[in-house]
């Protein structure tokens, strides 16, 4: 047994803990018994001694503590890792295709802090937390082993270590190469589209995942008609809808490498029916309301507006704006998708965001399905910050 140091929970606290979370804050600490190295493994108990597990702990960190085994003897040693990875891919083996996935989701895959994603055969580590920093090199060499029993090879892993959230860890915004070296500019394939990634300078890891099965739930909607893409990024939405056989595709962003690599993945694919452009979203909505512009079908796939508790209000109005100018903006009977990428915005304050969207925009909404992120990026219920994405479609009635 490995000797640590123990973290003690003051009475009456841990509450997230008990009832299954991951996290212990700093309030939540009596004392801190033994030496130990930040980053590293500590023991957790109860104020009456009794066993939580063993986590790794930050001092520089609100969240002073992520829990990785409720077992109090486990050894949190390579083959404990190695069996929460293939836990990890084994769950992705029945529920997504995997030549572009997300293998692991953080707490919601019980290595909580860590974030890894696969383009074909190129590897993406997003470690946010001291703790999976420190353990990285350890993790991707033991992700390569359980890819491999399934017959996988990578060629390459890349370390995106430059997320905002790790300075709330004390931690440098970097990124490089874990291994050797290799082209950053990815290709892939999903929903029968093909696509450059660029896992080095692209947003996030490179791509979103998360969104793969929502685009493919707009094929059947967007065949035979004219599409407006919002917020396109680098075109996934808009060249589902071109591969669906839309009519015509607009794709616009506010990022002109986003819509340069969105012409690339256009003429990728041969698709001579989707233009992008250029321009500020918030601008150009309201702009193609007063020209008498109309789609049937139009995608608002924003940012996430709300990134804090306290910025919840303000976002629900930047998201209402979004959503009446782009009711508007469908032709009757035509059909609405709108999403959230934020944890804040809960799914009842979206429903209640796109109905008073409704109201201002003088339409009635019929809706379809209401969806969420792909099943790659499971929602652990204990851990409420993994659902994260809300995904409607809805059909706009003016009468």
């Amino acid at each position: 047994m490995q000797e640590l140091a123990t973290v003690i929970i003051r009475r009456g606290e841990g509450r997230l803990l008990k009832s299954g979370g991951s996290w212990i804050f700093d309030n939540e600490i009596g004392t801190v018994k033994g030496a130990y190295v930040n980053g590293g493994l500590v023991r957790v108990e109860d104020f009456d001694g009794y066993p939580l597990g063993t986590g790794y702990i930050n001092r520089n960190s609100k969240i002073r503590v992520r829990m990785l085994s409720r077992d109090p003897g486990q050894e949190i040693d390579d083959a404990f890792l190695k069996q929460r990875l293939r836990d990890a891919f084994e769950l992705r083996k029945k529920v997504v295709d995997l030549s572009s996935c997300r293998l692991v989701f953080g707490e919601a895959d019980f290595l909580p802090g860590l974030t890894v994603d696969k383009y074909e055969d190129v590897l993406v580590m997003e470690p946010n937390t001291l703790g999976m920093d420190l353990m990285k090199e350890r993790i991707a060499a033991l992700l390569k082993e359980v890819l491999r029993e399934n017959g996988i090879q990578i060629r390459g892993i890349f370390d995106r270590s430059d997320s905002r959230e790790r300075t709330k860890e004390g931690l440098e915004r970097t990124k490089g190469f874990i291994g050797e070296p290799f082209d950053t500019e990815v290709e892939i394939v999903e929903n029968g589209v093909r696509y450059y990634v660029d896992v080095e300078n692209g947003q996030k890891t490179g791509f979103f995942l998360d969104q793969k099965y929502n685009r493919l739930a707009m094929h059947r909607l967007c065949e035979g008609a004219d599409v407006l893409d919002a917020f396109t990024h680098t075109g996934s939405f808009a060249l589902n809808a071109a591969h669906a056989g839309a009519k015509s595709v607009l794709g616009v962003d506010a990022s002109a490498g986003a819509i340069a690599m969105a012409r690339r993945n256009a003429e990728l694919n041969g698709f001579g029916n989707a233009v992008f452009e250029v321009a500020d979203v918030l601008e150009l909505l309201p702009k193609m309301v007063a020209e008498g512009r109309t789609f049937d079908v139009v995608i608002l796939d924003p940012p996430a507006f709300a990134k804090s508790k306290s910025s919840v209000k303000n976002a629900a109005k930047g998201y209402r704006e979004i959503n009446r100018e782009g009711m508007k903006l469908v032709r009757n009977g035509g059909f609405l998708a709108s999403c959230s990428c934020s944890h804040f915005m809960t799914r009842e304050l979206f429903a209640d965001m796109l109905r008073s969207a409704a109201a201002d925009a003088h339409v009635q909404i019929r809706e379809l399905e209401r969806r969420a992120q792909s099943p790659d990026h499971p929602v652990l219920w204990t851990a409420r910050e993994s659902e994260y994405l809300k995904f409607f479609i809805v059909q706009i009635i003016k009468r």
